[in-house]
């Protein structure tokens, strides 16, 4: 993987300020609500922990990202979990989740070989009957350009404000899509500085997203999120 963007290292102290742990509270219901017998959840890709924030209910959550700057800031905010450096492709804890939660996170998977190797690791970590919730943030199907903007300010004097871009390669045979970000960070003393960010996320239509669950050993179902949004839940086969 290239090197991660700058809004998950250089700029990661500012994450929380741009979508604030409190904004995932609705989120993290909807995810608990298919999930409510679930003791213990690996979330990989768990960036600054701001949905894991509010899984209260699971008595084990273990939080994995690639970005250790991305750790530090979800350790302040979840100071008793778990917390392990590791690529969703590629980790191997050596133990069991009733569920394992992949966010949108799994947009930084660019091939169909990269989500084969993210769904394997998930159910690596799951015994029989246990659940992958996987949330992209969008399919190819419901995938538009778009422009979006927001922010917030923290109690430290410092704010954020961004600038959202998103578009479709022109390469028509791509399975992916280009973000760039105008970061607008303002320190506590006022002064205000810009930063550019670039992500390129993976879009796949949905049958792809259903037929790499079935080849990693899942049976899958597919919702519409109280956001439209398509969410797999796979249920791990014997």
């Amino acid at each position: 993987m290239k090197r991660l963007p700058l809004m998950y290292t250089d700029a990661a102290d500012w994450f929380v300020l741009l979508t604030p742990p409190e904004h995932y509270t609705e989120e993290a219901a909807w995810v608990l609500e298919r999930i409510p017998e679930a003791k213990s959840l690996l979330e990989l890709g768990s960036g600054g922990g701001h949905l894991a924030s509010h899984l209260g209910g699971v008595e084990e959550v273990v939080l994995s990202d690639l970005s250790a700057q991305m750790l530090e800031s979800s350790k302040r905010l979840n100071p008793a979990r778990e917390h392990v450096e590791g690529d969703m492709r590629t980790l191997r804890l050596g133990r069991d989740f009733d569920a394992v939660l992949i966010h949108d996170a799994i947009g930084y998977m660019l091939t169909e070989q990269d989500l084969d190797a993210a769904f394997e690791t998930a159910a690596a970590h799951l015994e029989p009957g246990g659940k992958v919730i996987v949330m992209p943030d969008v399919v190819a199907e419901k995938f538009a350009d778009d422009t979006n903007h927001g922010g917030s300010d923290h109690e430290d004097g410092r704010g954020m404000r961004y600038l959202e871009w998103q578009f479709r390669s022109q390469d028509e045979a791509a399975t992916h899509y280009d973000v760039h970000y105008s970061l607008m960070l303002r320190s506590a003393d006022g002064s205000v500085e810009v930063i550019h960010d670039h992500h390129r996320i993976g879009l796949f239509p949905c049958e792809t997203w259903i037929a790499r669950l079935e080849a990693a050993g899942f049976e899958v179902e597919q919702e519409v999120d109280d956001w439209d949004r398509e969410v797999f839940i796979g249920t791990r086969k014997q």
